[in-house]
């Protein structure tokens, strides 16, 4: 339910195509730390998180999205706190999120959130740099 749910609004919610970043998997086999925040029945929020099977163990943000509605009221800060606990509470040592350059929102909310931010070229393949968020736990 959940899961077409965010399909339907994911794309309106972000601005762009992004339902292709909404894979079945994350519900399904990655699903257990990733959350929904509902008010009323209505879907406010969402973060896509797993844990990495790395040495030691990363907590890894692939999406977060916010209903437009409900922005700039702290939502996306408690999805990265309760995600930050449960990642502790598996033993991982840190957090890492990664987004496009250009995306100055992205950068100030996870700069914000005690996250470092480095632009790594080619990180998605070649000429496909990213802004590479990544916090110590």
């Amino acid at each position: 339910q959940d899961y077409d749910q965010i399909v339907q609004v994911i794309d309106r919610w972000s601005g762009g195509p992004s339902s292709t970043l909404v894979h079945p998997l994350f519900f399904y086999e990655l699903g257990q730390l990733s959350l929904v925040v509902e008010r009323d029945s209505q879907l406010v929020g969402f973060l896509f998180g797993f844990v990495t099977s790395a040495q030691p163990a990363v907590g890894y943000i692939h999406l977060l999205g916010i209903n437009p509605d409900f922005r700039r009221r702290g939502i996306g800060r408690l999805m990265y706190t309760k995600f930050e606990e449960d990642c502790r509470a598996t033993g991982c040592t840190s957090l890492k999120a990664m987004t496009t350059p250009g995306n100055e929102s992205a950068t100030a909310f996870h700069r914000a959130l005690g996250f470092s931010a480095d632009l790594v070229d080619d990180y998605a393949g070649p000429g496909r740099p990213r802004v590479v968020f990544a916090k110590n736990l």
